[in-house]
């Protein structure tokens, strides 16, 4: 059976893989089942890959590109590329694909013998056993980095036949194609997690994009300000005072995330987030001990972040917190052209000013009665305090250690 040729369309499985490929292109999948499902069906064709490798941009917080690379007999592993200074790293500078890129070429092949090697990565595929090696970029759009870098190698003795290349090189267009329409759905998620939040970026992807549309739900929510932020913009140099928040956020951030919240907003100097639940008291329980645990691992993630400032004389962070569970909207509002996705509703102002009290009472952490009873524990009282635009006094209590 032929299964690939040298000229003309590629015909039999190879054909297959092809076909294969443009069905995943109309699909909502993502790039490892891509990758893993192209390279397996290769193989399985009789082109005698070893291993594929495949790196694209992304539009991330924490990684400039995602690496996807397949070897046979053990699936694929993925790396994130982070953030360098200068957004290139010294091993992408001797990459086969960085040489590709700067004299523009689309291929480069090489064979993998003894001899000194052009490229790192030839050492490190020769250790493997490798043989034969094809480098290549695939551009999505012109002008700009957008696209896919990648490599074919094979570990057969002779290397790749020179049907087998054509074979590769007819491939990576299609597997471009898919590639591309899951890089483009995974970079919508990645900014809609990144700017609104997992579940609100969700439900914007999923067409809950209209002002007005939301739902009411029950939640813990958690409302934490960082303390003397106004003086610390005053007196600290732009780039530390940023450097200052980011600290703080990052410290809440990673104690809400890690405890089964949602951030929803960094408003100026403060978090809000949410603790999701139901209407049953196991669940709001269970929200709640998930807002108490957060707490006490911001206040020792907070901590250590004092420590490491400590040495270099930098202003220790200070920052109070408040809890309450209640019914808030969740969905958007704003202006006809410009919305935000957030909650909002009585208990949400009622936490700010809970929050807020922290200062006059020089606690750093305060709940509400109706939190407190919720969690079943036993806080200690403060008394009955009048919160603005509440038409009677709120209980509230102080946690008794955290």
């Amino acid at each position: 059976m032929v299964i690939y040729q040298t000229s003309g369309r590629p015909s039999g499985l190879i054909s297959l893989v092809a076909d294969w490929l443009m069905e995943q292109a109309l699909k909502d999948v993502d790039l490892e089942t891509i990758v893993m499902g192209c390279c397996e069906r290769l193989y399985a064709a009789g082109i005698p890959i070893y291993r594929g490798y495949f790196a694209f941009t992304v539009l991330h917080p924490l990684h400039a590109a995602m690496g996807f690379t397949w070897t046979r007999g053990k699936g694929v592993s993925i790396s994130g590329y982070p953030h360098v200074p200068g957004g290139v790293s010294a091993a992408y500078l001797r990459s086969p694909q960085y040489y590709l890129i700067e004299r523009g070429l689309e291929y480069l092949r090489r064979r993998i013998d003894s001899g000194p090697a052009e490229f790192p990565i030839l050492d490190d595929l020769r250790e493997e056993g490798a043989t034969d090696y094809l480098a290549f970029v695939v551009g999505f759009t012109p002008g700009t980095r957008d696209g896919m870098l990648g490599s074919w190698a094979t570990d057969r003795e002779d290397g790749f036949t020179d049907g087998e290349i054509e074979a590769l090189l007819r491939i990576q267009g299609r597997l471009a194609v898919a590639c591309k329409m899951a890089v483009r759905a995974q970079l919508a998620r990645n900014v809609a997690a990144t700017y609104l939040g997992r579940d609100a970026g969700n439900r914007v992807l999923n067409g809950q994009i209209r002002r007005g549309d939301g739902d009411a739900i029950r939640a813990a929510i958690w409302y934490s300000d960082m303390r003397e932020s106004t003086h610390l913009a005053s007196t600290l140099p732009r780039q530390d005072y940023i450097e200052t928040l980011n600290a703080y956020f990052g410290a809440a951030g990673a104690a809400v995330r890690g405890n089964g919240g949602e951030i929803l907003s960094f408003i100026g100097d403060a978090v809000l987030a949410i603790f999701p639940c139901d209407d049953t008291v196991e669940s709001q329980q269970q929200s709640c001990r998930g807002a108490v645990a957060a707490t006490r691992d911001a206040v020792r993630r907070i901590a250590a972040v004092n420590a490491e400032r400590r040495p270099g004389n930098r202003e220790a962070i200070d920052f109070g917190i408040g809890l309450h569970i209640g019914e808030v909207m969740f969905g958007n509002v704003g202006a006809i052209d410009r919305l935000a996705f957030s909650v909002f509703g009585s208990a949400v102002n009622e936490v700010v000013r809970l929050e807020r009290l922290t200062k006059d009472l020089r606690e750093p952490v305060l709940a509400s009665a109706r939190f407190v009873r919720t969690l079943g524990d036993d806080w200690r009282p403060l008394g009955e305090f009048p919160l603005r635009g509440t038409t009677e006094p709120m209980a509230i209590y102080a946690p008794s250690g955290l």
